[in-house]
């Protein structure tokens, strides 16, 4: 099975950016961002097939969702960023057949990356 790991978190200021990376032991269908803000169900906030990309309405126009030509590794930019972006960031990867913009169609998780945003 494949497995993801994150990095790029960290603090910073409202209005600042962040990038986000999840490296695949493998070669991923489709990946995805979801977030748990503290004291929020987690929620899926991009996604993409490498053919099309999908987002959340909280982060549309501001996060951008892209992965290598390889897709094995996918990246989160994080642009003017806002406090109620804080959250524990997790990398996903699509099951085989899946929607790439279903969230229950993603079955393997990263550990998650704190994302702090300060105001």
């Amino acid at each position: 099975q494949v497995q993801l790991e994150e990095s790029g978190g960290g603090w910073v200021q409202a209005g600042g950016s962040l990038r986000l990376s999840c490296t695949a032991s493998g070669r991923t269908l489709s990946s995805a961002w979801f977030r748990r803000a503290p004291g929020k169900e987690r929620e899926m906030i991009a996604a993409t097939n490498s053919i099309r990309t999908w987002y959340a309405d909280s982060v549309k126009g501001r996060f951008t969702i892209s992965r290598d030509n390889d897709e094995t590794t996918v990246y989160l930019q994080m642009d003017s960023l806002k406090s109620e972006d804080t959250g524990v960031y997790y990398c996903a990867a699509g099951r085989p057949g899946g929607g790439f913009n279903i969230p229950v169609d993603y079955n393997i998780w990263g550990q998650g990356t704190q994302v702090t945003v300060s105001s």
